[in-house]
Protein backbone atom coordinates (compact mmCIF):
# COMPACT_ATOMS: atom_id res chain seq x y z
CA UNK A 1 0.00 0.00 0.00
CA UNK A 2 2.66 2.44 1.13
CA UNK A 3 4.25 2.15 -2.89
CA UNK A 4 0.73 3.66 -4.37
CA UNK A 5 0.96 6.24 -1.99
CA UNK A 6 4.56 7.13 -3.40
CA UNK A 7 3.15 6.75 -6.95
CA UNK A 8 0.09 8.94 -6.28
CA UNK A 9 2.06 11.73 -4.40
CA UNK A 10 4.80 11.69 -7.61
CA UNK A 11 1.97 11.91 -9.77
CA UNK A 12 0.55 14.68 -7.63
CA UNK A 13 3.41 16.85 -7.81
CA UNK A 14 4.21 16.66 -11.83
CA UNK A 15 0.44 17.61 -12.76
CA UNK A 16 1.52 20.90 -9.77
CA UNK A 17 4.18 21.36 -11.41
CA UNK A 18 2.82 20.77 -15.16
CA UNK A 19 -0.25 23.23 -14.50
CA UNK A 20 -0.37 26.51 -16.30
CA UNK A 21 1.20 29.05 -13.94
CA UNK A 22 -0.94 31.70 -15.87
CA UNK A 23 -3.85 30.08 -14.23
CA UNK A 24 -6.02 31.62 -11.58
CA UNK A 25 -7.82 30.05 -8.88
CA UNK A 26 -8.40 26.34 -9.33
CA UNK A 27 -8.93 26.98 -13.40
CA UNK A 28 -6.37 26.60 -16.04
CA UNK A 29 -4.97 24.02 -18.10
CA UNK A 30 -3.05 20.89 -16.87
CA UNK A 31 -0.68 19.85 -19.73
CA UNK A 32 1.45 17.13 -20.12
CA UNK A 33 3.74 16.67 -22.15
CA UNK A 34 4.71 20.24 -23.74
CA UNK A 35 2.81 23.68 -24.85
CA UNK A 36 0.29 24.45 -27.49
CA UNK A 37 1.04 26.82 -29.96
CA UNK A 38 1.37 29.93 -28.56
CA UNK A 39 2.01 32.63 -31.74
CA UNK A 40 3.28 32.03 -34.90
CA UNK A 41 6.30 33.75 -36.42
CA UNK A 42 8.07 33.54 -39.92
CA UNK A 43 10.81 31.10 -39.62
CA UNK A 44 12.05 31.82 -43.43
CA UNK A 45 10.76 35.66 -44.28
CA UNK A 46 9.36 36.62 -48.02
CA UNK A 47 12.12 37.85 -49.92
CA UNK A 48 12.21 40.09 -53.06
CA UNK A 49 10.80 38.81 -56.35
CA UNK A 50 9.31 39.29 -59.69
CA UNK A 51 5.49 39.81 -60.20
CA UNK A 52 3.82 36.81 -61.22
CA UNK A 53 6.39 34.40 -60.13
CA UNK A 54 7.64 32.57 -57.11
CA UNK A 55 8.58 33.72 -54.09
CA UNK A 56 12.00 31.87 -53.18
CA UNK A 57 13.39 30.52 -51.06
CA UNK A 58 9.76 29.11 -49.83
CA UNK A 59 8.14 31.05 -46.92
CA UNK A 60 7.83 29.19 -43.50
CA UNK A 61 5.79 30.18 -40.63
CA UNK A 62 6.69 27.91 -37.27
CA UNK A 63 4.03 27.84 -34.51
CA UNK A 64 5.64 28.66 -31.17
CA UNK A 65 4.87 27.71 -27.42
CA UNK A 66 4.74 30.41 -24.81
CA UNK A 67 8.74 30.32 -24.31
CA UNK A 68 9.51 31.00 -28.23
CA UNK A 69 10.42 27.35 -29.26
CA UNK A 70 8.92 25.26 -32.28
CA UNK A 71 5.91 23.61 -31.06
CA UNK A 72 6.76 19.96 -32.92
CA UNK A 73 2.98 18.48 -32.12
CA UNK A 74 1.55 21.54 -33.81
CA UNK A 75 -0.09 20.39 -37.14
CA UNK A 76 -2.94 23.04 -37.65
CA UNK A 77 -3.56 24.83 -40.88
CA UNK A 78 -1.97 28.02 -41.62
CA UNK A 79 -3.08 30.59 -44.03
CA UNK A 80 -1.22 33.62 -45.51
CA UNK A 81 -2.67 36.77 -46.93
CA UNK A 82 -1.67 40.21 -47.37
CA UNK A 83 -0.95 42.40 -45.11
CA UNK A 84 0.41 45.69 -46.40
CA UNK A 85 -0.54 46.32 -49.84
CA UNK A 86 0.55 49.41 -51.39
CA UNK A 87 1.30 47.73 -55.41
CA UNK A 88 -3.07 46.70 -54.63
CA UNK A 89 -1.29 43.20 -55.83
CA UNK A 90 -3.54 39.73 -55.49
CA UNK A 91 -1.20 36.71 -53.43
CA UNK A 92 -1.32 33.16 -55.40
CA UNK A 93 -0.37 30.38 -54.75
CA UNK A 94 -1.44 27.67 -51.59
CA UNK A 95 -2.32 30.38 -48.89
CA UNK A 96 -3.70 27.47 -46.57
CA UNK A 97 -0.80 24.46 -45.63
CA UNK A 98 -0.95 22.37 -42.48
CA UNK A 99 1.76 22.61 -40.47
CA UNK A 100 4.18 19.60 -40.61
CA UNK A 101 6.38 19.74 -37.07
CA UNK A 102 5.18 22.65 -36.00
CA UNK A 103 6.36 24.40 -39.30
CA UNK A 104 4.08 25.52 -42.38
CA UNK A 105 5.81 25.87 -45.67
CA UNK A 106 4.39 28.03 -48.52
CA UNK A 107 6.49 26.98 -52.07
CA UNK A 108 4.29 28.34 -54.17
CA UNK A 109 3.29 31.84 -53.11
CA UNK A 110 3.34 34.52 -55.77
CA UNK A 111 1.84 38.62 -56.20
CA UNK A 112 0.39 39.80 -59.41
CA UNK A 113 1.34 43.41 -58.93
CA UNK A 114 4.65 45.02 -58.83
CA UNK A 115 5.20 47.30 -55.68
CA UNK A 116 7.07 47.97 -52.20
CA UNK A 117 6.53 47.49 -48.84
CA UNK A 118 4.44 44.29 -49.10
CA UNK A 119 4.40 42.08 -45.93
CA UNK A 120 2.30 39.01 -45.86
CA UNK A 121 0.31 37.93 -42.11
CA UNK A 122 0.32 34.36 -41.01
CA UNK A 123 -3.09 33.01 -38.80
CA UNK A 124 -3.94 29.73 -37.62
CA UNK A 125 -7.53 30.43 -36.16
CA UNK A 126 -8.55 27.23 -34.97
CA UNK A 127 -5.63 27.31 -32.74
CA UNK A 128 -5.79 30.46 -30.65
CA UNK A 129 -2.23 31.46 -31.77
CA UNK A 130 -1.35 34.97 -31.64
CA UNK A 131 -1.23 35.99 -35.86
CA UNK A 132 2.15 37.14 -37.19
CA UNK A 133 3.67 39.53 -39.81
CA UNK A 134 6.73 39.40 -41.69
CA UNK A 135 8.83 41.30 -42.90
CA UNK A 136 8.52 44.68 -45.87
CA UNK A 137 9.77 42.53 -49.46
CA UNK A 138 9.22 43.93 -52.96
CA UNK A 139 7.93 42.86 -55.99
CA UNK A 140 9.24 44.26 -59.16
CA UNK A 141 8.18 44.37 -62.60
CA UNK A 142 8.89 41.49 -64.95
Amino acid sequence: MRRAWHFMTVGVLIGAACFDPTAGGQRGTLTLGGTSADQLAFSVQPQNAVARQIITPAVQVAALDALGNTDVSFTGNVTVSLGTNLGGGFLGGTLTVGAVKGVASFGDLTVSSAGTGYTLVASAPASGAKDATSSPFDITSP
